[in-house]
Protein backbone atom coordinates (compact mmCIF):
# COMPACT_ATOMS: atom_id res chain seq x y z
CA UNK A 1 0.00 0.00 0.00
CA UNK A 2 0.91 3.48 -0.94
CA UNK A 3 3.02 5.29 1.96
CA UNK A 4 1.66 8.39 1.89
CA UNK A 5 -2.11 7.00 2.46
CA UNK A 6 -0.61 5.05 5.29
CA UNK A 7 0.87 7.98 7.02
CA UNK A 8 -2.52 10.19 6.05
CA UNK A 9 -4.28 7.35 7.50
CA UNK A 10 -1.82 7.30 10.98
CA UNK A 11 -1.96 10.67 11.44
CA UNK A 12 -6.25 11.30 11.22
CA UNK A 13 -6.75 8.33 13.20
CA UNK A 14 -3.74 8.48 15.93
CA UNK A 15 -5.70 9.31 19.01
CA UNK A 16 -8.14 6.05 18.43
CA UNK A 17 -4.79 3.68 18.68
CA UNK A 18 -2.48 3.42 21.70
CA UNK A 19 0.86 5.51 21.04
CA UNK A 20 2.79 1.93 21.21
CA UNK A 21 1.23 -0.09 18.30
CA UNK A 22 0.92 2.83 15.88
CA UNK A 23 4.09 1.23 14.71
CA UNK A 24 3.09 -2.08 14.22
CA UNK A 25 -0.28 -0.84 12.75
CA UNK A 26 1.63 1.19 10.22
CA UNK A 27 3.95 -2.00 8.98
CA UNK A 28 1.09 -4.08 8.64
CA UNK A 29 -0.62 -1.84 6.76
CA UNK A 30 2.34 -1.18 4.05
CA UNK A 31 2.57 -4.90 3.93
CA UNK A 32 -1.10 -4.97 3.02
CA UNK A 33 -2.61 -5.59 -0.25
CA UNK A 34 -4.43 -2.55 -2.26
CA UNK A 35 -7.68 -3.55 -2.50
CA UNK A 36 -8.30 -3.50 1.10
CA UNK A 37 -7.90 0.24 1.56
CA UNK A 38 -11.62 1.13 0.60
CA UNK A 39 -13.06 -0.97 3.18
CA UNK A 40 -10.58 0.49 5.85
CA UNK A 41 -11.23 3.84 5.28
CA UNK A 42 -15.37 3.28 6.06
CA UNK A 43 -14.00 1.59 9.52
CA UNK A 44 -15.56 3.50 12.13
CA UNK A 45 -14.13 3.78 15.50
CA UNK A 46 -14.75 4.27 19.10
CA UNK A 47 -13.65 7.36 20.58
CA UNK A 48 -11.73 6.77 24.06
CA UNK A 49 -12.52 10.64 25.28
CA UNK A 50 -15.94 10.27 24.80
CA UNK A 51 -15.95 6.31 26.31
CA UNK A 52 -14.28 7.84 29.06
CA UNK A 53 -17.43 10.87 29.78
CA UNK A 54 -19.98 7.95 29.40
CA UNK A 55 -17.56 5.97 31.59
CA UNK A 56 -18.31 8.84 34.07
CA UNK A 57 -22.07 9.49 33.94
CA UNK A 58 -23.19 5.42 33.45
CA UNK A 59 -20.27 3.96 34.04
CA UNK A 60 -22.36 1.60 37.34
CA UNK A 61 -25.03 0.47 34.89
CA UNK A 62 -22.16 -0.81 32.53
CA UNK A 63 -22.88 1.84 29.50
CA UNK A 64 -19.33 2.32 29.03
CA UNK A 65 -18.90 -1.50 28.08
CA UNK A 66 -21.91 -2.02 25.76
CA UNK A 67 -20.60 1.05 24.19
CA UNK A 68 -17.21 -0.16 23.44
CA UNK A 69 -18.74 -4.12 22.46
CA UNK A 70 -18.06 -6.13 25.62
CA UNK A 71 -21.87 -7.22 25.99
CA UNK A 72 -20.82 -9.57 28.94
CA UNK A 73 -18.96 -7.22 30.61
CA UNK A 74 -21.54 -4.76 30.73
CA UNK A 75 -24.34 -7.52 31.79
CA UNK A 76 -22.06 -7.95 34.51
CA UNK A 77 -21.74 -4.39 35.60
CA UNK A 78 -25.56 -3.64 35.09
CA UNK A 79 -26.39 -6.85 37.05
CA UNK A 80 -23.64 -5.82 40.09
CA UNK A 81 -24.23 -1.97 39.72
CA UNK A 82 -20.71 -1.27 38.67
CA UNK A 83 -19.57 -4.28 40.94
CA UNK A 84 -21.14 -1.99 43.93
CA UNK A 85 -19.76 0.90 42.72
CA UNK A 86 -16.00 -0.57 42.75
CA UNK A 87 -15.54 -2.05 38.87
CA UNK A 88 -17.02 1.53 38.16
CA UNK A 89 -14.32 3.76 39.64
CA UNK A 90 -11.77 1.14 38.45
CA UNK A 91 -13.43 1.46 34.91
CA UNK A 92 -12.43 5.65 35.16
CA UNK A 93 -9.24 4.62 34.78
CA UNK A 94 -9.30 1.45 32.29
CA UNK A 95 -11.73 2.17 29.54
CA UNK A 96 -10.10 4.52 27.57
CA UNK A 97 -6.90 1.76 26.99
CA UNK A 98 -9.76 -0.32 26.31
CA UNK A 99 -11.67 1.38 23.99
CA UNK A 100 -8.03 1.72 21.90
CA UNK A 101 -7.50 -2.11 22.41
CA UNK A 102 -11.33 -2.95 20.83
CA UNK A 103 -10.31 -0.08 17.73
CA UNK A 104 -7.14 -2.09 17.32
CA UNK A 105 -8.77 -5.60 16.44
CA UNK A 106 -11.55 -3.80 14.61
CA UNK A 107 -8.85 -2.78 12.25
CA UNK A 108 -6.60 -5.93 12.77
CA UNK A 109 -9.76 -8.31 11.18
CA UNK A 110 -9.95 -6.12 8.37
CA UNK A 111 -5.95 -6.22 7.57
CA UNK A 112 -6.09 -10.30 7.63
Amino acid sequence: MDAQKVDMFIISNNKFFESHRVVQIREKMLEMDESKWGFIQTLQFKDPTIALIISLLGGSLGIDRFFIGDTGLGIGKLLTCGGLGIWAIIDWFLIMGATREKNIEILAQVMR
